[in-house]
């Protein structure tokens, strides 16, 4: 359960406690007539995620009133994303139109008790008599109507009598509420259409308020989460089961700020109309907000249940800036998907006085991320490089390839300069280079200083792929409809070159693309002999730069490195830290880059160097965790110190926590200010290396998900990492991730 409570939590923790009811049930009920976007993720969060964390129940019900938009495809859409999110729903799927009789005899109870009538108004009048927010409105004179001529009326309506729009059922409240819901609302109006379930059985169907409270009260539902477009919906919501005077225990219901995202239009009217134009390949095209479009982009559960709980539950509308939940799924990733190479804009390079070939050894995660596995580079005397990644006139501060200065091929050699090849038009067609045979990456005896490794592809070992470039589908901030479209929004290119390990060894379906971005193997067309890939997100938010300046002057910040020529060269200073990190401390150019051009997170870093010489992993956390937090504050106003970030180094080092649970901890830092030592303790956040303590858990994971064991045992060994996941979660990220990947691997044997 979530340590801090929203508001809709403590309604229910008050409910239980109080004993008003003995368990907590909730319901999601979409309707049926378009396909799940981020929106109902988080509406299914919120109800599933609350009957689970109260031991409840949660129901999945279809609200299929209104079969004029509704379809089975979407039907099944809207099951299939409640289960990739890792719900499930109680006892079998509901639909309102389970409950259509019950609804109608509720119906029929009203009219007998003066409660409703059959109005035949038309449209237009029923609008202009419901008067203004500052006018009451007026009865219409049809509610003079007796009660046996009401119910032959509605009894004719349900018979298919009249054509639609002659009639409707209206409840009879107030026609001067202040509240204009209370109108006398419709209850039910006539339809003549096929309903995908009821086929031609009804002829009327309910309107939302009255179907939904009733649906609500005959499944027992205790807590009716809704969004805040509801709010004054609500009223009708107790005027209904009020009115009845039906039997307890009856539903209440409690609305939440729907989710609003830059970038993105979650109207269904307009997702509709983006699929039925073609402005996109469908509900599941990558560029879409839905659950689909998100699951084909490469977007993993993990990251929208974290995204979810990272934007919490929140009483006003307000809305999310989509580099939230971009960050949200590379922060997911960041930890979980090999890095391997791919070229996109191919640029051959001869190394001329290269011979033979040989097969580098390479892993596929950096030292920071706790999995171990490699692969090995086909490496000969042609390779590819990217394209921008040579400048024969580059621009001050370009760290890669040029006429002359060298530069290193990643987990390769250094390479030279020797010649430009250029085409008839003067378009740079090949380079021609040399190696440096004692450059080799990890055994470089060379001396020669280079300031960027660049990826690459063997010329005769690389595999063609295409690769789709999905970019946000709208260019403005606000999009009100398809005038806002990006243009840009997918660039498709159709012969990219990949290292051959992820297409022949396929070590998993997601990858990071050394410097382009996060891609996905798509789940439909890609196939080994035409492999697809999709970008999931860039690995920084490179829509930033593209905003309008700020009328005021944003508060200085650190600069990340950026090595694509964009950022301003190095003083003598900063050149000076950056050489010292590079060469003694043996710090990546990219996080010597950020601490060097930064004074005062270089003083920080080197602070908490003076406490714990561990100048590679401190320089990771100062780069990327207090450089975030200075981005909105000044040095001074941190709550923690240089020596309390050795001091958190140092526990992970140690192996007394995990990197997960340090970052848990950073967290409760930046906020309390106390000792790492101090958090860990009262948390009880050791961790969990006695093979001891988690091979039980291990146990217990493997007997749950038998299916899977079975799997992994016929060959599916990509599953290993499947059951360290699931103990890692069973211990809150308290186990050692090294321990649990021998230990269940072993198990698996």
């Amino acid at each position: 359960m979530n340590e801090s409570k929203d508001f809709l939590r403590t309604i229910v923790e008050e409910d239980l406690a109080s004993g008003k009811f003995q368990e907590v049930h909730t319901r999601f009920p979409p309707e049926p007539n378009g396909f799940p976007h981020i929106g109902h993720a988080k509406s299914i969060v919120i109800n599933f995620g609350i009957a689970r964390d109260y031991h409840g129940r949660c129901n999945l019900r279809m609200d299929d009133t209104n079969p004029i938009t509704e379809d089975t495809r979407y039907v099944e859409a809207l099951k299939d994303a409640v289960h990739w999110l890792g719900f499930e729903w109680d006892d079998g799927i509901r639909h309102t139109s389970d409950y259509f009789p019950r609804l109608y005899d509720y119906a029929v109870q009203l009219i007998k008790m003066g409660k409703a009538y059959v109005d035949s108004l038309n449209e237009e009048e029923i609008r202009e008599y419901r008067g203004t927010v500052t006018e009451p409105g007026r009865r219409s004179k049809y509610a003079q109507r007796s009660v046996e001529e009401n119910l032959d009326l509605f009894e004719r309506m349900k018979n298919g009598e009249f054509k639609e729009g002659e009639h409707v059922l209206r409840a009879k409240i107030d026609m001067g509420a202040a509240n204009m819901q209370l109108r006398d609302p419709l209850l039910y109006r006539i339809r003549h259409v096929h309903h995908h379930r009821t086929g031609d059985t009804w002829s009327i169907y309910p309107m939302y308020d009255f179907a939904h409270c009733l649906s609500d009260y005959i499944e027992g539902i205790t807590h009716s989460f809704c969004t805040l477009e509801f709010e004054n919906n609500r009223a009708i919501y107790d005027w209904v089961l009020d009115t009845l005077e039906l039997e307890p225990p009856r539903p209440y219901q409690y609305e939440f700020a729907r989710l609003a995202i830059t970038y993105t239009v979650m109207s269904k009217r307009k997702l509709l109309e983006l699929v039925n134009e073609g402005k996109v390949n469908g509900w599941d095209d990558p560029r879409m907000p839905t659950i689909a479009g998100y699951r084909r982009r490469g977007y993993t559960k993990e990251s929208i249940l974290n995204f979810c709980d990272q934007i919490g539950i929140a009483k006003a509308n307000s809305t999310v800036d989509v580099a939230q939940l971009e960050f949200a799924i590379r922060d997911d990733l960041n930890t979980k998907v090999p890095r391997v190479m791919c070229v996109l804009d191919p640029l051959k390079v001869t190394i001329e006085n290269y011979e033979g070939s040989e097969e580098i050894d390479a892993s596929y995660y950096p030292h920071d991320v706790p999995k171990e596995a490699s692969r090995k580079l086909p490496f000969s005397k042609e390779i590819y490089i990217e394209r921008d990644d040579f400048d024969e006139n580059p621009p001050k501060g370009y760290f890669r390839l040029t006429p002359e200065q060298p530069v290193r091929l990643k987990h390769a050699y250094i390479i030279t300069c020797k010649e430009v090849v250029k085409d008839a038009d003067g378009n740079v067609v090949e380079i021609k280079a040399e190696y440096h045979p004692d450059s080799k990456s990890g055994q470089d005896t060379s001396g020669i200083k280079v300031k960027s490794a660049i990826h690459w592809v063997d010329a005769k070992g690389a595999k063609k792929a295409e690769v789709r470039l999905y970019d946000r589908l709208f260019k403005e901030e606000a999009p009100k409809g398809m005038e806002d479209l990006n243009p840009d929004s997918l660039k498709v290119i159709e012969h990219a070159l990949v290292e051959p390990a992820v297409i022949t060894e396929r070590p998993d379906e997601r990858f990071q693309f050394e410097r382009q971005g996060y891609f996905y193997a798509d789940p439909v067309d890609y196939s080994d002999e035409h492999p697809v890939f999709n970008k999931i997100v860039a690995l920084k938010d490179s829509w930033s730069k593209k905003r309008k300046a700020p009328e005021k002057a944003p508060k200085p910040q650190p600069k990340k490195v950026q090595i694509d020529g964009e950022v301003a060269p190095m003083n003598e200073a900063e050149q000076a830290r950056f050489d010292k990190y590079t060469d003694e401390l043996k710090l990546g150019t990219e996080v010597a880059n950020t601490l060097a051009r930064d004074e005062k997170l270089s003083h920080f870093y080197e602070e908490a160097l003076s406490v714990l010489q561990s100048p590679v992993s401190l320089a990771n956390i100062v780069a990327n965790e207090v450089a975030r937090e200075l981005k909105e504050k000044e040095i001074d106003a941190l709550k923690f110190t240089p020596k309390q970030i050795a001091g958190l180094v140092k526990m992970v080092e140690e192996g007394t926590i995990s990197s997960k649970i340090a970052k848990q901890v950073f967290e409760e830092m930046t906020v309390s200010g106390k000792d790492p030592e101090k958090i860990v303790e009262e948390k009880g956040l050791v961790q969990i290396s006695d093979p001891a303590q988690i091979l039980p858990i291990i146990e217990e994971v493997m007997a749950k998900n038998p299916d899977n064991v079975a799997k992994f045992k016929a060959g599916n060994t990509k599953l290993l990492g499947f059951f360290v996941g699931q103990v890692l979660k069973s211990t809150g990220g308290k186990a050692n991730p090294k321990v649990v990947n021998e230990l269940v691997a072993k198990k698996l044997k």
